[in-house]
């Protein structure tokens, strides 16, 4: 998920894994990483047992490598260091910043001096492949012998993407949280006196306050390939099921799946077909230093919490506004619900310092405190839910959708698999394929992408 940068005058997440980034990714085949099978929480070169005494250590020093690289979000994180050594005066943290994903894997592979005891990875994609090779502790034992109820602390979406096959290798450190932004004038001009709640209303509505053609107001981008409206982060919306109970791929058998391609499908058509709406979208800007709905081309659009800083930033000449994206129909309880995201942060099943290490990620992801300090100063969606219920939060009015949305028990996420989420490339490919009308057999396509998914997780023919 996933911390915004400070990139001035916007804000971009910090995340490798922002969806602006997992787009690339998914156009590739993830690979998994080629390790050993999970070896035994004391295995051998783990010089502290990670069932150990997780009380006062003896002096010791941890490395933790993280992905931060801007100014302000290095001091956030020596800041919540120097708070930690100061709780644990036995325990030093030498921190490493600017560790891009490729060298954060080697390093976690490496043997002797010189590798990390704990690690933040800004792409979530990693939790599969990094926990089913055995490369990150299992946290499970470490958590049960603290006495911390994760079940308790963490929004369950946000542990469904730390966790793996059950097993807790990793825990959030701040994620992201989707919502819907929308031009509140535009709303008034056509009349409309609030956003959306359900998915015909945000179709209708697309369509209402989409002027003329559309080139200079159109009222929503539904095409996969704008900004963070993939295929991944509408789904979470019917809060899917993408495997079934025997692990295989089940994008044919949720009905989840057609109805989200079929709605979207008959909203491009809607609002001018699929090569206009392309055209439109070629005009559209960069993401994050020319957005289409920061410049008034867009009447509503899904994106993250980072969008908040952006438009303050940018102090745009018009009204905004920030709500829960909709819902299915059928659904309507659920409205408040999103997509899921963020950094997480893990120790390295070769440190032969895991009880400190685990120290500072106990504190680094449960204590409220630092929690809240790290949100404020990176502007991100805190991790736990006393720290997104806390009156110490700084953020302004707008954000508190994304907070709600992290509080919310029907939020979703994409769950992690061992071969780097491939499957959500997989879908996106259909998605794509389907919006330009190249899919005339929708169902037959999903079981394609089915038997392409097991077949990467090495489950084939039922």
């Amino acid at each position: 998920m996933a911390i915004p940068h400070d990139r001035s005058p916007l804000k971009a997440p910090n995340t490798r894994s922002t969806r602006g980034t997992r787009r690339i990714r998914r156009a590739r085949t993830a690979a998994a990483l080629a390790c050993s099978a999970s070896l035994a929480l004391t295995a051998a070169g783990c010089g502290s047992s990670a069932t150990g005494d997780t009380g006062a250590v003896a002096p010791v020093t941890i490395t933790f490598w993280h992905g931060w690289s801007e100014p302000s979000e290095v001091a956030a994180v020596n800041a919540n260091i120097a708070s930690f050594e100061k709780l644990y005066p036995g325990i030093t943290v030498k921190s490493v910043s600017d560790v891009s994903e490729a060298t954060l894997v080697k390093g976690l592979h490496a043997t002797g001096a010189g590798s990390p005891d704990v690690v933040s990875d800004f792409t979530s994609q990693d939790v599969g492949p990094l926990c089913s090779s055995g490369t990150l502790l299992d946290l499970d034992p470490l958590l049960a012998k603290s006495g911390v109820a994760a079940d308790a602390i963490f929004p369950k979406a946000m542990l469904d993407y730390t966790r793996y096959q059950g097993k807790q290798c990793t825990l959030p450190f701040l994620g992201d949280a989707y919502g819907l932004y929308y031009n509140v004038g535009m709303f008034h001009a056509a009349g409309i006196s609030g956003p959306p709640k359900t998915f015909s209303q945000l179709a209708a509505d697309a369509v209402r306050l989409t002027v003329g053609d559309g080139s200079k107001q159109l009222g929503y981008m539904p095409l996969f390939e704008n900004y963070e409206n993939d295929v991944g982060t509408l789904a979470a919306q019917y809060g899917p099921q993408y495997f079934d109970r025997s692990g295989r791929s089940d994008l044919a058998g949720d009905p989840a799946f057609t109805d989200l391609l079929n709605w979207q499908q008959n909203l491009v058509g809607s609002l001018g077909g699929y090569s206009h709406l392309q055209q439109l979208m070629s005009g559209f800007g960069d993401e994050f230093t020319d957005n289409a709905f920061d410049k008034g081309k867009v009447a509503m659009q899904l994106d993250g919490e980072w969008r908040v800083a952006n438009l303050t930033a940018e102090k745009v000449p018009f009204q905004w506004a920030t709500a829960p994206f909709p819902v299915p129909d059928d659904q309507l309880a659920d409205y408040g619900r999103g997509y899921l995201s963020g950094t997480v942060i893990g120790i390295n099943r070769r440190s032969r310092q895991q009880q400190a290490a685990w120290q500072f990620v106990k504190y680094l992801t449960t204590d409220t405190s630092a929690v809240v300090s790290f949100a404020n100063a990176i502007d991100n969606v805190p991790s736990t839910f006393a720290a997104l219920d806390s009156p110490e939060l700084q953020f302004p009015a707008a954000f508190q959708t994304f907070l709600d949305v992290a509080s919310s028990p029907y939020s979703d996420t994409e769950p992690p698999t061992a071969d780097g989420d491939n499957y959500v490339g997989v879908l996106q490919q259909v998605g794509t394929t389907n919006e330009a009308g190249k899919d005339p057999d929708l169902g037959a396509a999903l079981r394609a992408a089915d038997s392409a998914i097991d077949t990467s997780l090495g489950r084939p023919n039922g």
